[in-house]
């Protein structure tokens, strides 16, 4: 149940994005708006805003500057600072690299722990020797960390996105009471990412100009390395040519394109860049695929299965939970077992969509909750 709080409340959310592209951008976005439409007075602390702003919400901006990564990842932590101190807010919630706040979301991993699972995604030998020297001498690692660290001294409460999180959460900062960090999951938009019918299923495929005979693998992600391209393509090169790859995805795809001409099914793959109608790419895929090296709570796991997509998730995301476990595969390096994966979920008919589990905290209700209770035991920031 909802708390009962009726006073308003003064509010700061803070994230260095005001936007919706992205799955904690969107979060912070819903979440804004959601205490703003409970009448509570939110201050929005972001670093840009890149759309539109959500009614009564008011953005705080304080821009994010310096010429190295580190200088704007420390000016926003301490921008966000400043502007909390200089007002009396009665909560601020942290979605983002700050420093003090009573609700703090962690929505991925404590950098160290991070970098240490998703090294894999680098090929071995002189790629991922570079990749771990850079991130071992990054000033822009060791600043996130130390605000991290922070980060989990201050918070009140400390929320993880996924069980797969708040164990390596844990793990990163042993001194931290396990009762502080709970779990709230994703929870798709079931208003919006819904199974279609058989005609809104092919008009989705002929938009994409997808043969009746094509077998769509679809993958979604922006960082093509950590959500294991790679051994996607190479997969791919394993099954028989009707087998198609679909990304969705805005960014540079030149080097997997290289590598796809390399293993002769550059003609079998469409890099969509940024996709803004997401319902009707997973419509059209036959096979949704995360082979990802490491995800927080894949939102495009949870959307493709609500748009009744089968489903095959890397063990490394959280969300990989809600996936028949028949179809997590341990490995997302290992292409071969995947392969043959894809062609064993393809042969089984498509399952309804999976009824969203009531036992576990899911989607904003569980925030709004814990927001009211906070307020409901106030104390200053």
């Amino acid at each position: 149940m909802q708390g009962t709080t009726k006073k308003k409340a003064r509010i700061a959310v803070v994230m260095p994005k005001l936007g919706r592209y992205g799955g904690a951008e969107g979060f912070a976005w819903r979440l804004a708006a959601a205490l703003a439409e409970k009448g509570h007075d939110v201050d929005f602390i972001c670093a840009r805003v890149e759309e539109e702003i959500p009614s009564g919400v008011r953005p705080v901006v304080v821009g994010r500057f310096g010429p190295f990564r580190f200088i704007k990842v420390l000016w926003f932590a301490l921008a966000a600072e400043y502007v909390q101190r200089r007002n009396t807010y009665d909560l601020v919630f942290g979605l983002g690299n700050t420093v003090t706040q009573d609700i703090a979301r962690v929505g991925g991993c404590p950098i160290r722990v991070f970098n240490r699972l998703s090294i894999r995604a680098w090929p071995k030998g002189f790629a991922r020797f570079l990749k771990a020297f850079r991130r071992a001498v990054s000033p822009a690692g060791w600043t996130i960390a130390a605000i991290d660290s922070l980060r989990m001294k201050r918070a009140g409460t400390v929320v993880a996105v996924s069980d797969f999180v708040r164990e390596r959460i844990l793990e990163a900062h042993p001194y931290l009471e396990a009762q502080r960090v709970r779990v709230i999951y994703n929870e798709p938009d079931i208003s919006r990412f819904v199974p279609a019918t058989d005609q809104e299923r092919q008009h989705c495929r002929g938009a994409l100009g997808i043969g009746p005979n094509d077998v769509v693998v679809a993958t979604a992600g922006t960082n093509f390395m950590l959500k294991g391209i790679g051994p996607l393509l190479r997969a791919l090169a394993l099954l028989p040519q009707e087998f198609k790859l679909h990304v969705a995805g805005g960014r540079n795809p030149a080097a997997f394109l290289r590598l796809a001409r390399t293993l002769g099914v550059e003609e079998r793959v469409c890099f969509h860049g940024r996709v803004s109608d997401m319902v009707s790419f997973y419509r059209a895929a036959d096979v949704f695929v995360l082979a990802s090296f490491f995800d927080a709570c894949s939102n495009a796991v949870l959307e493709a299965q609500a748009c009744g997509c089968r489903v095959l998730s890397s063990a490394m995301n959280g969300s990989a939970r809600f996936v028949d476990t028949k179809y997590v595969f341990p490995d997302p390096a290992d292409h071969a077992n995947m392969a043959k994966l894809i062609q064993r979920v393809f042969r089984e008919p498509v399952a309804a969509p999976p009824d969203w589990p009531d036992a576990i905290d899911s989607g904003l209700g569980p925030y709004l909750d814990l927001v009211d209770n906070h307020l409901n035991n106030r104390r200053p920031v």
